[in-house]
């Protein structure tokens, strides 16, 4: 009898090829990127494009739509990925990304401080010891320091990250909450905000007597609104577009644009009549008063419902704006630096509108610069990374039958 292999049909598998990734929504870096300029340019007050930001045009501001962003984005990057066998490294992550914007609010905190110091020197000018809560820390830096790296005293304009990083901290508890029941940890999350709001319940500073400026436990509330809304969507719900709805969020906006626009302040007055608490009827930005969530949400829900204003939005991936959002942490350490030097700069020209205008100018443009630069290192390392891969991952096993 002949000797022959039998060589059946080759089985063609692919392994460990990762599912295609969903196109980025570009309309979350577009959102960004202009949370981000409108951040940097209030923290330079005094020059002629503060007008022009949202805070004068309704009652929240570029704070609001950065933490919303950040629910939402928080979702798609870590709620997706809270499934069982993974949760531990992904709780691991969130904290993880804690310390990283902890050190990130160091940086900026100690070069604010040098930028002040030295323009007080350098110009002769000992009243930028004054600013920016610098001086009671020079007054007692054996208190202050401590304070500084235990996050109990904040330099003005440099409070942004100490309340994202804890709610990152947070964020442990508020997957597995959500992945119990979403409704469930909105229940908490509103009761947490309320109570916090109505007894005053903060982190407490304790240089100075007094709150963080963005209370964590208050502002958890926004973070956790666009969490759920994303967590809700990438299970195939949908967020109810309604023309009553959509009616009642632009007459909200409306009447908030009228209420800042011509300066009605008066008229929380009369709110407080009602004998309601404070966060419910106030406008105070600490413990997110209601109006102030409510707008937000309010703008959130008109960019969502509306098609032309959603497209509006979503630029292509290499649109300024998409890139500049796209590293929004290193952009956001780079536009504080620069609003810090901004207002050592305004200080020592009196608040020239010329030099404002200028600087802001300048400000805006190395941002994107620096944004240019970042996009290209990315590119450049997942060009390295995709040459080092190989080039399929396909298994081609053959079965030989027995000679006979």
């Amino acid at each position: 009898m002949n000797s022959r292999a039998k060589i059946e049909p080759t089985t063609v598998k692919q392994v460990g090829l990762p599912k295609p990734a969903a196109p980025r929504d570009t309309r979350l870096d577009v959102l960004r990127a202009l949370a981000l300029l409108m951040i940097f340019i209030n923290h330079v007050p005094g020059q002629i494009f503060e007008q022009f930001t949202s805070k004068n045009f309704g009652f929240s501001d570029g704070a609001e739509a950065f933490v919303l962003i950040s629910g939402i984005s928080v979702g798609l990057a870590y709620g997706t990925k809270f499934l069982p066998g993974n949760r531990l490294a992904t709780m691991l992550k969130a904290v993880k990304r804690a310390f990283t914007l902890y050190n990130a609010h160091m940086i900026t905190t100690f070069v604010t401080l040098v930028l002040f110091i030295s323009g007080a020197w350098i110009f002769h000018q000992k009243g930028l010891l004054c600013e920016v809560n610098i001086l009671a820390l020079l007054m007692d830096p054996a208190r202050g320091i401590p304070a500084l790296l235990t996050l109990g005293h904040q330099i003005g304009y440099n409070n942004i990250l100490p309340m994202y990083g804890a709610l990152f901290l947070m964020l442990p508890l508020i997957m597995a909450l959500e992945a119990k029941s979403p409704l469930l940890l909105l229940l908490i999350s509103v009761g947490v905000w309320l109570v916090s709001g109505i007894y005053y319940i903060a982190p407490h500073t304790t240089l100075l007597e007094g709150f963080w400026f963005l209370n964590p436990l208050s502002w958890q509330l926004l973070f956790v609104i666009g969490f759920i809304g994303t967590m809700h969507v990438k299970r195939g719900g949908r967020i109810p577009v309604h023309p009553v709805l959509i009616a009642l969020a632009s007459a909200y906006v409306l009447v908030s644009f009228i209420w800042v626009t011509d300066k009605l302040w008066i008229l929380g007055d009369y709110l407080a009549m009602l004998g309601l608490p404070t966060v419910v009827t106030g406008f105070d930005k600490t413990f997110l008063s209601l109006p102030r969530l409510l707008h937000v949400l309010a703008l959130a829900y008109l960019i969502i419902s509306i098609p032309s204003l959603s497209q509006l939005l979503r630029r292509s991936a290499n649109h300024p704006l998409t890139i500049l959002g796209r590293h929004s942490l290193s952009i956001f350490v780079a536009g504080t630096i620069l609003a810090m030097a901004g207002q050592v700069l305004l200080y020592v020209t009196n608040k020239s509108p010329i030099v404002g205008a200028i600087y802001v100018v300048i400000g805006i443009a190395a941002q994107f610069l620096y944004a240019y630069h970042l996009e290209h290192k990315r590119l450049q390392l997942a060009g390295q990374r995709a040459q080092k891969a190989p080039a399929e991952r396909i298994s081609l096993p053959l079965h030989i039958g027995r000679h006979r």
